[in-house]
């Protein structure tokens, strides 16, 4: 199984390598290595969260998101994206973004000599913004997660409390709001609050909007999981796909912005997060839906939401004050681990009880 959901990533990988090396020689290839690694270190959390809304789809609509959706978060997110950024914050045409963006000014200076902006220089300029959005949108996927009632907590001293705050009618999105609030006031900087406030408000709005179309079409689930019976198909197979396409861009926004402290040239980028990065995510949340790992390892979703959690105040943060990428990827990293760590604890715990409680009942004499 392992081979079979991995070999066509490790096949992709080494293609990519390849043309990255014909591309641009030795240095190319370790970028473009360099990108891969960091793409799958940053998007770890991003697998279980996928893993957890795409188990609750159809067969049809998992292939889709396999697919489709592999193309978009290539394409769309890691070569597009950062063009239609440039292109819309500055005023320029595609075709012009293109050229900046093939061709930086010599030493990959933030200028050229006629004092015009680099591509990075413009995308590095549209951070605020981009970090307000994403950040929002995680914060409330975060504070909806942390303040909703579960029978299975794993920071119970914390959820639980958490959990019965929640019950109060939208607090998530009054704490997302106060927050917004507060990094417009006293993180963004002076010439960008406005921007801050009308992009965060936007991504608040976007995740309210998909998330609401995702709850009308809501499947019950059952211990391990959905029923195939009550896997989401049609409208709601459509809108679980939406929600994961736009949670993927959220995701995705830290992981490029960071790929320019590396590179700014956008082949080199495409080809380590899009292809090398994006493949292994997919090849990640297939492995956790096809072996049951959230069900068997129950706070896994816990840890990926905690993760999210932290990486949307990271967002937040960084739009006043610089944060390395590599901190961003180890701190998602943690969470995952100290989660899947707790699991196997409470796993071998469990298995001990029942072990015990067979070996009484075989003692206790019948009558």
């Amino acid at each position: 199984m392992v081979l079979r959901i991995f070999g066509l990533s490790g096949l992709v990988t080494v293609v990519s390598l390849v043309v990255a090396f014909l591309y641009g020689g030795p240095t190319a290839l370790a970028l473009c290595a360099i990108l891969g690694i960091l793409e799958v270190s940053l998007s770890f959390d991003n697998a279980v969260i996928n893993a957890t809304v795409l188990q609750r789809m159809s067969d049809f609509w998992q292939r889709i998101f396999l697919t489709v959706g592999v193309l978009i978060a290539v394409f769309g997110m890691r070569l597009v994206f950062p063009l239609a950024i440039v292109w819309i914050t500055a005023g320029l045409d595609p075709v012009r973004a293109l050229d900046l963006a093939l061709n930086p000014p010599e030493g990959d200076a933030p200028y050229f000599p006629d004092g015009s902006p680099s591509y990075e220089t413009l995308l590095t300029d549209a951070h605020p913004q981009i970090a307000a959005f994403g950040g929002m949108f995680l914060a409330l996927l975060f504070l909806n997660f942390i303040f909703e009632e579960r029978e299975i907590t794993w920071l119970g001293w914390l959820e639980r409390p958490l959990a019965q705050a929640g019950k109060l009618d939208m607090l998530s999105v009054v704490v997302a709001g106060i927050g917004l609030v507060l990094t417009a006031e006293f993180v963004a900087p002076d010439d960008k609050r406005a921007t801050v406030m009308i992009a965060g408000v936007l991504g608040m709005i976007v995740y309210i909007a998909v998330d609401g179309l995702g709850s009308m079409f809501h499947t019950e689930e059952h211990e391990g999981g959905p029923s195939e019976l009550v896997k989401a198909t049609g409208k709601a197979g459509f809108f679980l796909f939406l929600y994961l396409e736009v949670l993927d861009a959220s995701f995705s926004f830290d992981g490029v912005i960071g790929a320019f402290a590396i590179t700014s040239d956008p082949i080199v980028i495409a080809l380590g997060l899009g292809l090398i990065g994006a493949m292994f995510v997919r090849s990640i949340t297939v492995y956790l839906v096809r072996k049951g790992t959230l069900s068997e390892y129950v706070y896994l979703e816990h840890g990926a939401h905690w993760a999210i959690g932290a990486l949307a105040a990271i967002l937040l943060v960084s739009i006043g004050v610089h944060i390395n990428e590599l901190f961003t990827g180890l701190v998602g990293v943690a969470f995952i681990g100290a989660a899947f760590i707790s699991s196997v604890i409470r796993n071998k715990r469990e298995g001990g009880d029942e072990e015990e409680l067979e070996s009484e009942r075989a003692v206790t004499p019948v009558g």
